[in-house]
């Protein structure tokens, strides 16, 4: 079970609540002016950051008030919540550690260092 600390009020299940997608994206104010790729720019293109990432979240069962938090995707763990219009905590970096401790960015496998000629079938391990 998953916690998620609402800042109105206090931690609650996470089934009573809504995710909203990435936090701290403006609308653009020059819509009507926007090519068809940059508006589908806008709409379907995210981050996808492994590591601390902010959200918005609404809490649909409760309060039915929108937050930000600060959520490491890596490890699930939620690092600090805000209310809408606040400006992310600071002290948070996406250089926290991953349970496998890979890097935030990658999946682990340094390809410029890997040859697949280079795998030991008695060392253990999936073959790269």
């Amino acid at each position: 079970m998953l916690l998620i600390p609402c800042p109105y009020c206090g931690a609650r299940d996470q089934t009573e609540f809504g995710y909203g997608g990435e936090a701290h994206r403006a609308r653009p104010t020059d819509s009507d002016r926007m090519s068809d790729a940059q508006w589908a720019h806008y709409v379907f293109m995210r981050k996808n950051t492994k590591g601390v990432f902010a959200e918005r979240w609404v809490h649909a069962a409760g309060c039915r008030k929108w937050f930000n938090a600060l959520r490491n995707t890596a490890t699930d763990e939620i690092l600090a919540v805000y209310r809408m219009g606040e400006p992310p905590p600071g002290g948070f970096t996406d250089g926290l550690p991953t349970p496998a401790g890979e890097p935030a960015i990658g999946s682990g496998n340094d390809g410029s260092t890997v040859a697949l000629g280079a795998f030991d079938p008695g060392a253990g391990g999936d073959r790269p």
